[in-house]
């Protein structure tokens, strides 16, 4: 099997057969892990998808999002009147 090395915006990709991707089980935006190997490259599956903040924050401190007390919500804060320079 070939693929070409075709221009896409400011970089350079590489189509891969639909054939291969439904055997691989590799589905749009899954993520792909590049090796550089001696004569060539390897594209691997990563198992994860990707993570979204909360997780990642909370794998920094070697804790599940529901093992902590600390709960992200997306509404806006009010942090009172400007006391300083700020300009709105």
């Amino acid at each position: 099997m070939y693929a070409t090395i075709q221009k896409w915006g400011n970089s350079q990709g590489i189509r891969l057969p639909n054939i291969l991707l439904k055997s691989l089980d590799i589905k749009e935006n899954d993520r792909l892990e590049i090796v550089q190997i001696k004569d060539g490259i390897q594209l691997r599956k990563t198992p994860k998808q990707h993570r979204g903040f909360e997780e990642r924050f909370f794998e920094q401190f070697g804790v599940s999002a529901e093992e902590s007390t600390i709960h992200f919500d997306n509404e806006e804060v009010d942090w009172g009147t400007p006391m300083g320079a700020e300009i709105w």
